[in-house]
């Protein structure tokens, strides 16, 4: 069966892993080699997901002779991440203050009035600071994405799973073989009446 793709932060987590692991400096060429090899990135979306780490202060870059070089170390990460959750949840802080005064004054101009321009520009004023708060927890979420921490945890959560498919093909395989040797049934015929795939095998 086709694997499901990668996601857009699945991708920058795994381009993050590459950092993160060989603490080394590389050009664009190079990430486009190792990335798809290694964690499974399309050589195509390499330079986009790339340009997104470097554009969030995830990844640093800089020009020498004729060349960008890309590097990005735990420690500075972690703390651009900090950084900036600092400043969204103080914004989101900001917007939930805000939101409160507002659901107030609302409330108080419902008291024995009909509806109001006053109003209609506080509502719309509300709705506006709900949005903003949605994009600022979204940003916020991303930023997490990109934790060392969480990718490590998502590289061992890989790993785990890996390894339990690669012993359920095993079984597979295992079982395959004794009903060929138990009753001389073809591999075909056993792929067939089990739904076993005829490509099947195990995960690099």
């Amino acid at each position: 069966s086709k694997k499901k793709g990668l996601s857009f932060e699945e991708k920058r987590a795994r381009m993050m892993e590459i950092f993160f692991e060989t603490k080394d400096v590389f050009q664009l060429k190079d990430l486009e080699k190792i990335a798809p090899k290694e964690k499974g990135i399309t050589s195509m979306s390499v330079k986009e997901i790339l340009q997104s780490l470097v554009d969030d202060g995830m990844v640093d870059t800089d020009r020498i002779g004729t060349s960008n070089y890309f590097w990005a170390f735990p420690s500075k990460v972690l703390h651009a991440r900090k950084r900036k959750l600092e400043e969204l949840e103080s914004q989101f802080a900001e917007s939930s203050q805000k939101k409160e005064a507002l659901q107030k004054s609302i409330e108080k101009s419902k008291l024995g009035r009909e509806d109001t321009e006053e109003r209609a520009a506080l509502l719309e004023e509300l709705a506006t600071l709900r949005q903003k708060k949605e994009q600022l927890k979204a940003e916020i979420d991303k930023y997490r994405e990109c934790d060392p921490d969480v990718v490590e945890e998502m590289r061992q959560t890989n790993q785990v799973a890996k390894e339990a498919a690669n012993r359920w093909t095993d079984n597979i395989f295992s079982i395959k073989s004794w009903a060929k040797r138990k009753f001389g049934f073809e591999e075909s015929r056993i792929d067939k009446g089990f739904g076993i795939p005829e490509d099947l095998d195990y995960i690099d």
